[in-house]
């Protein structure tokens, strides 16, 4: 647990309701994550295996696979994961260890470390926006410029989008939109077809998703649930989203999310004005509280209805934020909290992950873009020289925004 800092109140959607740690998931650390951690990389050698005939290289793949996770994370030890409806996971990006998506995952890694002859997924998690609607009006939103535009049915088109998705491969699909939850019926009827070898999430302010739509959505397969809260006090949240009940609904998704065993996780738009030591951990006591395996950290970009505005955050704000991501993640101080996720920092320790690298956004038409800040098409995956347009995104790397 936190300790030693002033708790927050906390508002919650039905407060005292029985039912908000339903299911509630389990942080693993101590003696049980050193015997799961030990098990992970006997998996990572059997996968090598699979991969290559020189034991050699077996050896030599796991320290490669080491290195990799080290250079984006540091040079720590993992000291925690998420076991949610028994399956352990260590980051929203990352298929849960021992499944069969891990193992595409790793396969995928590996590619960089020596050539394999077994098929392997071209992408590790694709973003696929269903709808430009939205009810919200939220500050930073990068679809600004196209939200709310008419549209007509999409839903045969989104399933041959996601049909040539499966055909490339790929660990995780990631809907989003616009608010994805307005178009649920249409997330349902897609799930009905939609290949079962993939893990698909939901991306969301929370808006709308009561008990009822996360039965439905749990039922028709979907994995976990990425909810935008973006203060720990509700009138801040509310203001910075433009509407009144934006953290009422934030609090329910969470709830409902985890009372239906999919994972929950928490991304927060941590702006120059939220970036001080005493925000942060008050947000991570909400975060814990509210039972979510996940936090993730996500900068403010000068596009969408940020465009021309000096939102972006300066070495020392940047600095905060990573110290503060390694003291939540790496010190036992802190091994009960969710795991933070701060990806900006690991692009730059590494490179960016997205434009065709590991990831890439495709437009509810399925116009091609480096990633979901990135506002320049590409090519329609539709269109028969994808594989051409999607290599020379790859070559010519995110240009909109620095990643």
């Amino acid at each position: 647990m936190i300790s030693n800092v002033l708790e927050p109140e906390i508002v919650l959607a039905k407060e005292g309701s029985p039912s908000l740690f339903k299911n509630k998931p389990t942080i693993l650390k101590g003696f049980q994550m050193r015997v799961l951690h030990t098990l992970m990389r006997l998996h990572l050698v059997l996968i090598a295996m699979k991969c290559y005939r020189n034991p050699a290289k077996w050896i030599g793949s796991l320290v490669y696979l080491i290195r990799l996770r080290r250079r984006f994370l540091g040079d720590f030890k993992l000291k925690k994961v998420a076991r949610v409806n028994g399956k352990y996971h260590m980051g929203i990006y990352i298929p849960a260890w021992f499944s069969k998506g891990f193992e595409y995952f790793v396969m995928n890694e590996l590619k960089s470390y020596k050539p394999i002859s077994r098929p392997s997924y071209r992408f590790n998690n694709v973003f696929l926006a269903i709808t430009s609607k939205c009810p919200l009006q939220c500050e930073h939103c990068y679809e600004w410029e196209r939200l709310n535009q008419r549209e007509h049915d999409n839903t045969d088109r989104l399933k041959t989008i996601i049909d040539e998705l499966s055909a490339k491969g790929t660990c995780q699909i990631h809907f989003t939109g616009g608010e994805p939850l307005v178009k649920t019926e249409i997330i349902l009827d897609l799930m009905r077809t939609a290949p079962k070898d993939i893990d698909y999430w939901i991306t969301t302010s929370g808006y709308s998703l009561d008990e009822s739509k996360a039965k439905k959505l749990k039922a028709a397969g979907i994995k976990g649930i990425v909810i935008s809260l973006d203060h720990f006090e509700a009138e801040e949240h509310n203001r910075f989203r433009n509407h009144p009940v934006a953290f009422y609904w934030a609090i329910e998704a969470v709830k409902n999310t985890i009372s239906n065993n999919m994972i929950a996780a928490l991304s927060v738009c941590v702006t120059k004005e939220f970036i001080i030591e005493s925000n942060l951990m008050s947000y991570m006591i909400m975060a814990e509280k509210l039972g979510v395996s996940f936090v993730q950290f996500i900068e403010p970009k000068p596009i969408g209805h940020f465009k021309g505005k000096a939102v972006e955050l300066d070495a020392e704000d940047m600095k905060v934020l990573e110290q503060f991501h390694l003291k939540m993640n790496f010190s036992n101080s802190y091994l009960s909290v969710p795991i933070i996720g701060y990806h900006e920092q690991y692009q730059r320790r590494q490179r960016c992950l997205s434009a065709g690298n590991r990831s890439i956004y495709l437009d509810m038409q399925g116009n091609l873009h480096a990633c979901p800040f990135c506002q320049k098409k590409r090519g329609n995956i539709l269109d028969s020289n994808f594989d051409n347009q999607l290599d020379t995104m790859t070559r010519l790397g995110c240009e909109a925004v620095s990643c």
